[in-house]
């Protein structure tokens, strides 16, 4: 085995983005759909975004919460999409050595974010549900400033040592990255260190924030359900429930798709290795285009005030 010493110690400048290695013809028939899938996410959730900023009735701490996660989806998608398009139409395959590495922090912080401000939506109908004469005293807007401040600092905090520990790696082989974005070990796997710890980082990190937000949710979810088979008026039980409805749908996008992708990860063996890179991007696309959709469907009073933006227009 050569010595670390024989290594080029050449310092890596940028990574090549190769999308479906196996399947490079796809590129072009999916370029279609995954920019109709973009613009559709950029649409809604900035209809969503400027219909909350305008419409007085909707500056209300559960509809903040929703703009929050409309901002994290947005920034999801800029982050991940413009570059797999320009691969795909253009062919700019190379990213720099920074830029790959910040895609690396926002794809892992912005993703642990959304699974967080899922927590906090689900205690914010809990509370409505369970606690509704203390709700306006709990639920202000201070608790949405604090709620994001917690969701910042604690996602950012956990996750900023992923691309730090990346960066800092010795890169002295090829720089190809059989992907068409910078998964941290799709990238760290390049290197010709030891990537261990980098590893055991990042599944010990995720799988901690994001199963911790699972059980919370859960939780509130089960408190939700036994209050409301507690209630007996005719309506109200379906009434009440019909308030998570769209809260809980979000959460179903949201858990599928990573739980496939999960999935076929760890049967990567088995499965062709385009799947997954395909599926981490939908990731990426899926939740946020349907996310704004979904409660602009279901929530009447976002509907409306959709409605009223149209007019003015």
């Amino acid at each position: 085995m050569a010595s670390p010493s024989n290594y080029s110690i050449a310092p890596v400048i940028e990574f090549l983005l190769i999308c479906f290695p196996n399947y490079q013809s796809w590129q072009h028939w999916l370029s279609l759909p995954l920019s109709l899938l973009f613009l559709l996410a950029m649409g809604a959730n900035a209809t969503l975004l400027i219909t909350i900023w305008l419409e007085a009735s909707l500056h209300e701490p559960m509809y903040y919460l929703l703009s929050l996660l409309s901002l994290l989806d947005i920034v999801l998608c800029l982050t991940v999409i413009p570059k797999v398009l320009a691969i795909f139409w253009f062919d700019l395959r190379s990213i720099s050595f920074s830029a790959c590495f910040l895609q690396m922090f926002i794809m892992n912080c912005f993703l642990a974010m959304e699974s967080c401000i899922f927590m906090v939506m689900a205690y914010d109908r809990y509370v409505a549900i369970c606690h509704p004469l203390r709700y306006p005293s709990i639920i202000t807007d201070q608790f949405v400033v604090r709620a994001t401040i917690f969701v910042v600092a604690r996602n950012g905090f956990i996750f900023l040592p992923v691309p730090v520990l990346s960066s800092r790696l010795r890169y002295c082989a090829e720089n190809i990255i059989k992907n068409c974005i910078c998964p941290n070990l799709s990238v760290s796997k390049l290197s010709c260190d030891d990537i261990t710890f980098n590893r055991l980082y990042q599944f010990v990190a995720g799988w901690t924030l994001l199963g911790s937000d699972l059980i919370l949710i859960v939780l509130s979810y089960s408190f939700i359900l036994k209050a409301v088979l507690r209630i007996k008026a005719e309506g109200a039980a379906a009434k009440a429930l019909s308030t998570c409805g769209s809260h809980f749908i979000l959460i179903l996008f949201f858990s599928t798709v990573l739980l496939v992708l999960v999935i076929t990860n760890v049967a990567r063996k088995k499965i062709p290795p385009d799947v997954p890179i395909l599926l981490n991007i939908l990731h990426h696309l899926i939740p946020p285009a349907l996310n704004p959709i979904v409660y602009g469907v279901r929530t009447k009073e976002i509907k409306q005030g959709i409605q009223k933006l149209l007019r003015r227009l």
